[in-house]
Order: structure tokens, then C-alpha cells, then sequence
């Protein structure tokens, strides 16, 4: 007797763990914001740059692990060749690269933006996904801080074009030497302090969520939160906490006040004296573009990055209040992150080319918009539809779809076959159509077509059975097959 041959189990129709889908709604919000920040990029003067989703992992450098297989924080792969490609992690790094292979074609300094998906091999969770957008524009080839005045100001235009108000975010703005003149003067310099360093740092970038008394049990023996679980601190001495926290509470009313501040913190700090002197350079730009502290401010508790970053950092915050999944009402928070990296073009070339960028966290700016009200997700309008009642009429049916187009109107004919009148309502209520539009074999002996505003009609395609009942509806027009085209124009203008 013949074995029977097993059969092979259908795959799960599931996306990837750490991956999702979307669909036209969102992404159409999405394409409209994104247009909207690259209108401002344009207005000053950056150029738009498209690069591989896949680089060398050569390219990725400081992103990938010291082992031999880098698939570690990326996805990385071998290629026939046996060497190692990876998906983009970010998009700062092809950028390094493209600065390095085209350096002799390029203009210096090369100003681009670039958007779309990065990829990293981490564990998700709620909201964390492995596939995100990201919105990026830079500046390569100079170290003046006019540079990271104009991103500063650039990224507060593109926030407030984009559709946040005004008085609803901030951007501030710090500088690596200025904390690194404040570890100086508090003996936290040097390889064996690196541990400690790192402790503090994340201590102070915490300052928003715990205030000043948790950040300073950070810098001491540690801290146990509301859940009794213990964090072990830096276990700095008295001295060097109160050096810290008075670099952390620096700020004043004003950027020039700061900077005075910071001043006597860093006291004899070569490179923090040159940190204080970078930002006053960047509040006296900001202030001649218009921008003051109530847009953009000198804010010492940015702490984004340092190890990463050479000079200024910055980062937008929103300042409105939602909900979170807990039911508390709380701060929206950053959407959008950078500052100046001067050693990342170096790994190709061997020289040091100075470098400002930022990033926008695409996702999240769309969430806050949302949150904010300025867009409705799932609202986006769907094509006009015109029904196909009669399949020997489909040639005539798509030239009156050609001349909706012709004339900016986004149609389509339904093509899911069949003459039932309900389901191709159902079907254009699906797609969110504001119109449909209906010539059986009685309009086109007549001339005419019938013209349903769905948006203002009050019952579901579903019940609607025959062209008697169509007909009935108060939402819908009879109009003369040749005034189709102005009658749809101005069903929709209204």
C-alpha cells in the first residue's frame, strides 16, 4: 500500500514579530506630513538624498557588535561574495558613507535630507517596532555653529509647518564639551571614570521623569522606585553631586543668563569654555532669526547621545499633555533628536569632516499629531466610483472615468464583476468613495446618470436593492450624461 505523502502545513498569513502593515489612511497622513517637512528642507536650500536600504557593514561601523557574525542590533547578512551587507540601521550613516565616496562631486558643504524606513534586529515590545521611519537633514563640510543655529531653526519650522502649534513644543539646545568641562571640574574624565560617567549621564537625561531629588540618589548610592526595585547609583562624593546637579539646574530666564552660568561651572575647562562660547554664538543666531526661548532655549539637561555626539546637541519636545495607556495625563515628549558628529565621515577617509544633523522620529510626530487632533486617521477620502451595471457598457464606463481624471478627479470603475447594485455599494463604502456613480440600461437610453453623495447619504449600501430605492434617496442627483464631469466638481467642492 502507497504511503500516504504528508501534506506540506499552510504558512501563517501573520506579518514578521516586530513588524506591521499599514494601509491608505495612514499612510497617505503620513505622505502629507513628511511633504510638508520637506517643503521647509527645501526652502533652505538642502537636496533631497535616496539611499540603498542595504550598506557594507563596514558602512554601519560603530552599529554592529565585535563579533564574527554582525546580526547583533541589525539584520545582517552574507552576500554570494561571502561579505557581510545589513539593512540600514539609521539613515546617518549611509549619508557618512555617500559624503566619503562622492566627496570629490559633492559641494562642501553638502546640505541633504533624507526619509524613509531603517530596520533594527532588537527585542519589540508595545509601540516598538523593528521597522520605523525616520526623517533626517544635515549639514557635512563645516564646523561653524551657524550650521547648528540653521538645523535648530530649521527643525522648529518643520514642526510648527507640519501642523503642531506654536506653543506646543520646544526645542533645546546643550553641548558635549560644555558637559564635558562640567565632568572635568568634577574629576570624571579618563578611562577609569567611564563607568561612572555613563551612570551620570543617564542620570540627568532622567531629570524630566524623576526631578532633582532622583537624579541626584543617582549620582549618589542609587534609588528605589515606587516598586521597591533598586537602581544602583554613580556613588559620586558630595562635591562632585552638587557640581553635577548645578550643571543640571543651570538654565535661567534667558540664554545669556545660562551661558553664565555654565561659565562658572566649567571654570577652568578649556574645552568647557569653548562649549559655553559655541552656544552663546547659537542663541545670539537664533535670536536674529526670530527664534527665542520660548521656541528654542539653552538647556543644560540635554544629555542625548554624548558619546556619540562632538559639540552641540538638541532635541524637540512637545509640550501639550495626553493620555497615556495607564489613564495619566502626561507629557508628549521629544519627537525629534541631533547635534553635531565630527569624527563619522573620518572612518572612510582617514580626515575629520565636521557634520550637524537631526532626526525626526516620523512615527512619532505622526502619533502627536494625532493626539493633538490636527489629523483623523482612517478619515481619508476614497476615489469616486463609478458602478459597472452592465459588463457590455465597461468601455463606455471607463471613458467617463478618463474624464473625471482628465479633470483631477481620483475614480476608479468597480471591477469585482456582477451586476448586483448592493455589493458595489458595499464595496464603494468600503473604500470610503464620497460619490458613486450609477448608469444601468434606463439612464443610458435616457442620457442621463444617477450621482449618490455617500457622504451625506444616511443608509448603508447594503439596503439599498434596487434602482427604485437608489432613486428615492435624498442624497442623490439625476443629471445629463454630459454634465457628469461639473456636476461631480462641484459635489465634491462642497
Amino acid at each position: 500500500m502507497a504511503k500516504k505523502e504528508k501534506k506540506q502545513p499552510r504558512p501563517k498569513a501573520v506579518a514578521p514579530r516586530g513588524f506591521r502593515d499599514s494601509f491608505g489612511a495612514e499612510v497617505e497622513t503620513r505622505r502629507t506630513m513628511l511633504s510638508k517637512i520637506a517643503e521647509v528642507y527645501h526652502s533652505y536650500g538642502f537636496d533631497p538624498l535616496e539611499t540603498s536600504a542595504i550598506e557594507t557593514v563596514e558602512a554601519l561601523g560603530s552599529f554592529l557588535p565585535d563579533v564574527d557574525r554582525p546580526n547583533e542590533g541589525v539584520f545582517g547578512f552574507q552576500d554570494d561574495d561571502e561579505s557581510w551587507i545589513a539593512l540600514r540601521y539609521d539613515l546617518t550613516a549611509p549619508l557618512a558613507r555617500v559624503a566619503a565616496q562622492y566627496r570629490l562631486d559633492l559641494p562642501s558643504p553638502y546640505r541633504r535630507y533624507a526619509m524613509g524606513p531603517v530596520w533594527r534586529n532588537e527585542k519589540p515590545g508595545p509601540g516598538r517596532f523593528r521597522e520605523f521611519w525616520q526623517c533626517d537633514a544635515d549639514t557635512v563640510g563645516t564646523s561653524t555653529v551657524a550650521a547648528d543655529a540653521e538645523i535648530c531653526g530649521m527643525l522648529a519650522a518643520a514642526l510648527e509647518h507640519a501642523g503642531i502649534a506654536r506653543d506646543q513644543f520646544l526645542v533645546r539646545v546643550n553641548n558635549r564639551k560644555v558637559m564635558n568641562g562640567v565632568l572635568e571640574t568634577a574629576n570624571l574624565m579618563g578611562d577609569d571614570k567611564a563607568a561612572q560617567r555613563g551612570i551620570t549621564m543617564r542620570a540627568i537625561d532622567k531629570l524630566d521623569r524623576l526631578g532633582e531629588d532622583g537624579v541626584r540618589a543617582l549620582l549618589g548610592a542609587g534609588r528605589k522606585d515606587e516598586s521597591g526595585a533598586f537602581t544602583d547609583g554613580a556613588n559620586l562624593v558630595a562635591e562632585q553631586v552638587d557640581i553635577i546637579m548645578g550643571f543640571v539646574c543651570a538654565e535661567r530666564a534667558d540664554g545669556a543668563a545660562t551661558c553664565a552660568r555654565l561659565r562658572e561651572l566649567v571654570g577652568s575647562s578649556e574645552t568647557g569654555a569653548e562649549g559655553v562660547n559655541e552656544l552663546e554664538e547659537i542663541a545670539m543666531l537664533l535670536d536674529a532669526q526670530g527664534y527665542g526661548p520660548e521656541r528654542i532655549k539653552i538647556d543644560p539637561s540635554v544629555v542625548r547621545g554624548l558619546g556619540y555626539y562632538t559639540g552641540p546637541v538638541y532635541e524637540a519636545e512637545l509640550t501639550f499633555e495626553v493620555v497615556d495607556e495607564k489613564g495619566q495625563k502626561r507629557q508628549f515628549g521629544s519627537v525629534a533628536g541631533g547635534g553635531r558628529y565630527d569624527d563619522l565621515v573620518k572612518r572612510f577617509t582617514g580626515q575629520q569632516v565636521p557634520a550637524t544633523g537631526v532626526s525626526i522620529g516620523v512615527d512619532r510626530l505622526l502619533a502627536a499629531l494625532t493626539a493633538s487632533g490636527k489629523v483623523e486617521t482612517g478619515n481619508t477620502q476614497g476615489p469616486v466610483v463609478i458602478l459597472a451595471l452592465d459588463p457590455s457598457r465597461m468601455a463606455h464606463y471607463q471613458s467617463m472615468c478618463a474624464a473625471l481624471r482628465n479633470a483631477g478627479v481620483r475614480t476608479e470603475v468597480f471591477m469585482g464583476g456582477g451586476k448586483n447594485m448592493g455589493k458595489q455599494l458595499k464595496y464603494a463604502d468600503k473604500r470610503a468613495a464620497p460619490l458613486a456613480i450609477i448608469e444601468g440600461g434606463d439612464e443610458a437610453e435616457r442620457g442621463v446618470v444617477q450621482i449618490k453623495d455617500l457622504v451625506l447619504g444616511s443608509k448603508l449600501a447594503e439596503e439599498i436593492e434596487s434602482n427604485e430605492e437608489w432613486k428615492a434617496q435624498p442624497a442623490q442627483r439625476e443629471v445629463a450624461s454630459g454634465d457628469v464631469v461639473s456636476t461631480v466638481l462641484g459635489m465634491l467642492a462642497r
